[in-house]
Order: structure tokens, then sequence, then C-alpha cells
């Protein structure tokens, strides 16, 4: 695991390559969504491209659960299922609030093997979603084992923390103030 500073302080306006444009682009359309499920389709239509990788995940948290609400990828993973919070590596992001990055998803202890097994996916980077407490995350898939380098997993963070703006806006909208 990579330890990493938290991903609410990597907000950037400065994109450097065509991954942050289209990481810009993406932050905009997060800056104008108006719901929760508008956070979930842009981050299914943008987070792919946007690292790189061969499939993304959005998973919503409810309660002690991860719900798998979207996702994006090159073969099915679990969108529709929920697993128990303590026995899955979103799970484990949201309830840490920090990034985890697994090159190789058959030797980290906190990956549920039997779910992963029936994929083709062999690394993976979750980062969580929410400040201060996590109510979601995001996490993108790879069918190769690869060692996950800083540029990639700062574009997954900073998508995050547009994605926690975001969320954060549409759960806690602002009250117009009282006429008089």
């Amino acid at each position: 695991m990579v330890h990493r500073e938290p991903f609410w302080m990597l907000v950037t306006t400065e994109y450097e390559d065509s991954h942050d444009a289209n990481l810009a682009d993406a932050a905009a359309r997060l800056a104008a969504a108006g719901t929760i499920a508008d956070v979930v389709a842009i981050l299914g239509d943008t987070a792919r491209e946007i690292v790189g990788s061969d499939g993304i995940a959005v998973v919503l948290r409810e309660g002690e659960c991860c719900h798998y609400v979207a996702e994006d990828a090159v073969e099915p993973l679990w969108r529709g299922a929920r697993f128990p919070m303590s026995e899955c590596v979103s799970g484990w992001a949201m309830l840490n609030c920090r990034a985890v990055v697994i090159p190789d998803i058959e030797s980290d202890p906190r990956v549920p093997q039997i779910a992963y097994s029936r994929t083709s996916m062999r690394s993976l980077a979750m980062v969580p979603l929410g400040f201060p407490e996590a109510v979601a995350a995001l996490g993108a898939y790879w069918c190769a084992y690869i060692d996950l380098n800083d540029d990639i997993v700062a574009r997954l963070e900073r998508l995050a923390a547009a994605a926690t703006a975001a969320l954060n806006r549409v759960s806690h909208p602002q009250h117009e103030p009282l006429s008089r």
C-alpha cells in the first residue's frame, strides 16, 4: 500500500496532458452536478478514460455495506452487488478515508479473492469520496499486474477531490436566505 496525502488536498486547476484535459472536463461537469445520481453518472462516464484503466466502479456506502452502483469495464464486475464494508477494498478505503493502491490483488488480504476470481482484473486503485466522512468510493482496475505510477494515482485522487466537492454540495445544499 502506498501512503499519500489525503485526497481532498489535491484539487488543482493545472492540467498538463489529454488525460488531464479530460479531468478538467469531468471536474467542470461535477461542479454542475445537481444530484448524487448525476455525480455517479459523470464518474461512470469519465473515470476510466482519465486514469487509463480497464474498468472503474462507483461504490456508495449504505450503512455497513458497499453498494456497487455503476461501472464501466471491459467485462462485467459487480454492478448491483452489495458487500460488507469490512470485507472489501472499497469499504477499507471508506472506513480509513485513504487511497489504496494494490498492484497484485492476489497478494493483498483486503481483497475478497472469491469476488475477483471470476474477473480478469489483477491490479487496482481505490479512493474514498466524501469528507469528513467517506460516503462513496471510486475504484479503477487493470487486467495486468502493474505498478501504478504516481501520475495515474494523482489523477484518480484529483477526480475524487472534485467528486467529493460535488457530493458535499448536493448532499448539503445551501439554504436560501429568508426574505423579509
